[in-house]
């Protein structure tokens, strides 16, 4: 069993390594957080100098739309891996995803459900 930390520790080092083997970057920061049955992970800084450029055409929904559709198609056609290794971080069979790009911001948020909330280890207090 592993603590809370411990899982979302291993959600961040294995996005971050998804990201940079599978789309050619990594995030400039990750974070994820267990709640219950849910892993939220939000990476900033995701956005290539070639993303930032499309966001920016003119007019504004034409590039921000590409792009999150690009991004949408790649995270989908890559949904086995992704839950491999969200099973191999938490123990549980992942359910659901949900996916989001902000343009402006270069945010990108997951949200995983799982079957149930990962059995978790009591940190040991000092």
């Amino acid at each position: 069993m592993k603590t809370q930390g411990e899982i979302e520790a291993a959600v961040c080092e294995a996005m971050a390594r998804f990201m940079q083997e599978f789309m050619g970057r990594g995030p400039k920061e990750i974070r994820a957080h267990l709640v219950g049955n849910l892993v939220l992970v939000r990476l900033l800084g995701i956005l290539s100098p070639a993303e930032t450029s499309l966001a920016a055409v003119r007019p504004p929904e034409k590039g921000r739309d590409m792009l999150k559709d690009t991004r949408t198609y790649l995270i989908e056609m890559s949904r086995a891996r992704i839950d491999s290794f969200v099973y191999e971080c938490t123990d549980v069979d992942c359910v659901s995803m949900h996916h989001d790009i902000s343009t402006i911001t270069g945010e990108e948020v997951f949200v995983f459900t799982l079957s149930g909330s990962p059995e978790l280890r009591e940190m040991k207090r000092r």
